[in-house]
C-alpha cells in the first residue's frame, strides 16, 4: 500500500517525462502518422457510435478526447485509443434494458458509464494490479472478439436492409425480427451497403495506402446528394456539430443509475484493459518498448473519465488504428494524440458531407470490420491446443451470443482465472529414474523417454512441478503416496525440487506429512536441487531443523550419498534383481533360494560399535576378538581387516554360521549397515557379546589402518 501511494504521483507525472525527453526529430513522422489515422478515426467514430446507439457526434467527441488523454497518459508509444466496435457493442447491450436509445438518460448513462469505467481502471493501475491481466486467457478475447463479430454482422443487417424494427440485445430475437421483416427489404439500401463493400474492398486491393472508408463515406454522400436518395427512403447520418466536444450533464449523484452500470463499468474495464494491453504487447514485439501495464491502465482510465465528462462514451485500444499509426512512422505517443486533434479539423471542414452520408453505408462498413473481428486461423490454433482453452473459447462465444455482454465477458475472465486455478492446483508429480548412462537423473515418462527403466525398489525418485502452494498441497501429497502404496518397500524418497519456484505454510505442512510418513515405516525424506526462496522459507517455517540440512543433498552426489550410507546393501544384494544406478553395476549379486526377512523380524538390541583404533588395539592384545567380515566374498577379497574371517550374510541368514560363544565378536562392512544387520542375526541365534566396526571399513580406511588382500577365495563365490 505504501510503495502504491509512493508511485502514484509517477503516474500522473507521465506528460511531464514525455515533453522532457521529447526528440525533435520525431516531430514530422509522428505528425504525418497522426494526420493518417484521424482520417481513419473519423469515420470509425460515427460508425461506432452509431452501433452503440448513440448520436455519431458522440463517436467524434470520443475519438478526439480519448485518444489525446490516452497518449499523454498511457505507457504505448504506438498505441491508439478511442471508439471500438466491441466496446461499442457491450454499451448498447449495458444501456438498453436502462433507458432507449438515443434518449438524454441513453445519452448521459453512456457519458457516465465511461466515467465509471475509467474510475475502475485508474483505481486497478494506481493499485499496481496491471499483473492481473496476466490470467485473462487469450481464448476469452478471442472468443469474445468472434462473438461480437457475429453479433454485430447480425445486428447491422437491419440497417443494410432498410429494415424498421426496434433493436434488441438478444441474437434470437433479432435474427426472428429479420426472418419476419425481411420481405419488406428496401432495395436502394441494400445495393448503397453492397456498393460499399465492393468498393472498400477494390480500393484496398490496389491502393493499400488510401483511407478506403473516407472516400467511400464521401462517394456515397455524394450520390444521396446528387440523386436525392434520401428522399427515396435512404437513412443518413445527419448533421454534425462543428465546434469543440461540449461539458456533459452527467447524472454524478444518481446512485440508482451508479448501481444499475456498476456492473457493466466493471466488465468494460476489464475488458478494455485485457484489449489495450494486448494490443500493447503486439506492438512492442515490433518496436522493442517495454510496456508499464499499470501506467497503460491509468492512461485508459484517464481517457475513458475524460471522455465521458466531454460528451463522449467507453473507449478502449483500436488494433487496427494502432497498427495503422505504427506503419505510418509513429515513434511516440504525440502521434496519438495528433490524431485526435486531426479528428477535430477535419470534422470542422467536412461537417456539411457528413450531413448525407447514408446509414447503409456505415452499417456495411460495420459488418466489414465485425468480419475482421473474427480470427479464424487464431480460432483454429486454441483449437487444437488443450481441451482448457478449447471450452473457454467456445463457452465465452456461446455467452457473448445468448447472454447480456458484460456477463458474457465477466464468464469468459472467471472460467480463465478458474482453468489457471485449476491448472496451478495440479502440479505434476514424475517419477525419476537415472539416464542410460547413468550420469544423471531424468523424468520417467510414459512414451517420452523410450523404454521404461526400472525404478529401484528401496528408494522412489520424484519431480515436482508447481508451486507447492495451499490450492495443490493436496494433489501433491496424495501422489506421492500414492506411489508409496504402489511401491511399498521404497522406504526412502528422494524430493527434485527445481521446478517449484515457490512454497507456503500449506506446501510445508505436506512435507512435514510425508516426512512423518517416511519415517514412520523406517525410511527417511531427502531433498535435491531446492531454489533459494523456497528454502529461505522452509528454514524460517522450521522445516529445515526438522528434516535435518544434511538431508538436502546435491544431486551430483545425492545417489552415492544414498546408496553407501542410507540404502539397505543386504536388499541390494540378496533381494533385488535390479541394477538400477551406476553404484550397483559392480554389487555382487546373491538372490536367496528362499526368501528371508532381512529385517530379522525380532526386537533390535542395541549394538554395541567398536571405533577403529580401538578395534587395533584389542586385536594385538593377549585375548583378541573374532573379527567377521560380512560383505561378500568378493568384497573381501579386495580388501579387509587382517585376521579377519569372511562370514558373508547370506551364511548367518541360513542359520548356519559356526561362531565361537565364548569369544567377543566384531563384525565389519563397508559403512557397518550390513553389520549392524547381521549384529541382530546373530543375537536372535544366542550370541552375546557382539559388537560392529563403527562406520565400517571406511572409517578403517580414513584412520590409515593396515588393510590385507586375501586370493585364496574363488571370485566366482
Amino acid at each position: 500500500m505504501v510503495a502504491a501511494l509512493r508511485t502514484m504521483p509517477r503516474y500522473f507525472a507521465r506528460p511531464v517525462r514525455l515533453a522532457r525527453t521529447y526528440d525533435r526529430a520525431n516531430f514530422q513522422p509522428d505528425l504525418v502518422a497522426g494526420i493518417t489515422v484521424g482520417v481513419v478515426a473519423l469515420p470509425q467514430g460515427l460508425a461506432f457510435a452509431i452501433l452503440a446507439g448513440l448520436p455519431p457526434a458522440m463517436g467524434v467527441y470520443t475519438a478526439i478526447v480519448a485518444s489525446f488523454v490516452a497518449a499523454l497518459w498511457g505507457s504505448s508509444d504506438q498505441l491508439n485509443t478511442g471508439p471500438t466496435n466491441t466496446h461499442s457493442l457491450l454499451v448498447f447491450s449495458i444501456l438498453l434494458p436502462i433507458a432507449q436509445p438515443g434518449s438524454p438518460v441513453y445519452i448521459a448513462a453512456a457519458g457516465l458509464l465511461a466515467v465509471m469505467a475509467g474510475a475502475f481502471r485508474v483505481g486497478m493501475g494506481l493499485a499496481r494490479l496491471g499483473v492481473l491481466v496476466n490470467f485473462v486467457s487469450d481464448a476469452v478475447i478471442v472468443g469474445f472478439t468472434a462473438g461480437a463479430g457475429i453479433l454485430i454482422i447480425i445486428g447491422q443487417m437491419r440497417v443494410v436492409l432498410g429494415l424498421s424494427f426496434p433493436n434488441s440485445p438478444l441474437l434470437t430475437t433479432t435474427v426472428g425480427n429479420l426472418v419476419v421483416h425481411v420481405p419488406e427489404t428496401h432495395l436502394i439500401s441494400l445495393l448503397l451497403a453492397v456498393g460499399t463493400i465492393v468498393a472498400t474492398v477494390l480500393i484496398r486491393r490496389f491502393r493499400r495506402s488510401l483511407p478506403a472508408p473516407l472516400i467511400v463515406m464521401g462517394l456515397s454522400a455524394l450520390a444521396v446528394w446528387a440523386l436525392g436518395l434520401q428522399t427515396l427512403g435512404v437513412a443518413v447520418l445527419g448533421q454534425l456539430p462543428r465546434g469543440l466536444p461540449p461539458i456533459a450533464d452527467l447524472p454524478l449523484l444518481n446512485l440508482n443509475l451508479i448501481g444499475d452500470l456498476s456492473t457493466g463499468a466493471l466488465a468494460l474495464a476489464v475488458i478494455g484493459l485485457v484489449e489495450a494491453v494486448a494490443i500493447g504487447r503486439a506492438l512492442s514485439t515490433q518496436t522493442g518498448q517495454r510496456l508499464d501495464n499499470n501506467q497503460e491502465f491509468v492512461g485508459q482510465g484517464l481517457a475513458n473519465m475524460a471522455a465521458g465528462i466531454f460528451s463522449g462514451f467507453p473507449a478502449s485500444g483500436s488494433f487496427n488504428r494502432s497498427s495503422l499509426n505504427l506503419e505510418s512512422g509513429a515513434r511516440t505517443p504525440l502521434a496519438s494524440a495528433t490524431a485526435g486533434v486531426a479528428v477535430l479539423a477535419i470534422v470542422f471542414l467536412l461537417a456539411p458531407v457528413a450531413a448525407y452520408v447514408p446509414l447503409p453505408t456505415i452499417a456495411a462498413m460495420l459488418i466489414m470490420s465485425a468480419y475482421g473481428m473474427i480470427d479464424r486461423r487464431e480460432m483454429a490454433r486454441i483449437w487444437n491446443t488443450t481441451t482448457g482453452d478449447r471450452l473457454i473459447m467456445v463457452v465465452t462465444i456461446a455467452a457473448t451470443l445468448f447472454l447480456p455482454l458484460q456477463f458474457a465477458v465477466l464468464t469468459g475472465v472467471l472460467m480463465s482465472l478458474a482453468y489457471y486455478i485449476w491448472r496451478t492446483s495440479l502440479p505434476r508429480v514424475f517419477s525419476v529414474v537415472p539416464d542410460g548412462d547413468y550420469k544423471h537423473l531424468t523424468r520417467q515418462i510414459d512414451g517420452v523417454n523410450g523404454v521404461e527403466r526400472d525404478a529401484c525398489p528401496q528408494l522412489g525418485i520424484l519431480e515436482i512441478q508447481g508451486d507447492l502452494y495451499f490450492g495443490a498441497a493436496q494433489n501433491v501429497e496424495d501422489a506421492v503416496l500414492h506411489n508409496l502404496e504402489r511401491n511399498p518397500d521404497q522406504r526412502y524418497l528422494l524430493l527434485r525440487m527445481l521446478s517449484v519456484p515457490q512454497i507456503d505454510i500449506s506446501g510445508i505442512h505436506m512435507l512435514e506429512h510425508v516426512l512423518r510418513t517416511y519415517r514412520e515405516r523406517g525410511g527417511d525424506l531427502f531433498l535435491v536441487r531446492v531454489q533459494r526462496p523456497v528454502f529461505d522459507f522452509m528454514e524460517s517455517t522450521g522445516f529445515v531443523r526438522a528434516l535435518g540440512k544434511d538431508h538436502f543433498l546435491h544431486e551430483d552426489m545425492a545417489i552415492s550419498h544414498l546408496f553407501y550410507h542410507v540404502l539397505d546393501p543386504a536388499t541390494c544384494i540378496y533381494e533385488c534383481e535390479l541394477r538400477v544406478f551406476y553404484e550397483c553395476q559392480n554389487l555382487p549379486k546373491r538372490l536367496l533360494a528362499q526368501p528371508a526377512d532381512l529385517r530379522t523380524g525380532l526386537p533390535e538390541v542395541p549394538t554395541e560399535t567398536v571405533a577403529p583404533r580401538d578395534l587395533w588395539n584389542s586385536l594385538r592384545s593377549e585375548h583378541p576378538p573374532l573379527v567377521c567380515d560380512v560383505r561378500e566374498p568378493r568384497e573381501f577379497q579386495r580388501a579387509h581387516i587382517p585376521g579377519a574371517r569372511s562370514l558373508p550374510l547370506s551364511d548367518i541368514l541360513s542359520g548356519t554360521v559356526d561362531l565361537p560363544h565364548d569369544q567377543a565378536i566384531v563384525l565389519a562392512c563397508r559403512t557397518g549397515r550390513r553389520s549392524a544387520r547381521a549384529a541382530q542375526l546373530l543375537f536372535g541365534q544366542g550370541f552375546e557379546d557382539v559388537r560392529v566396526l563403527r562406520r565400517g571399513l571406511v572409517a578403517w580406511e580414513a584412520a590409515g589402518l593396515l588393510e590385507a588382500v586375501d586370493l585364496s577365495i574363488p571370485d566366482g563365490r
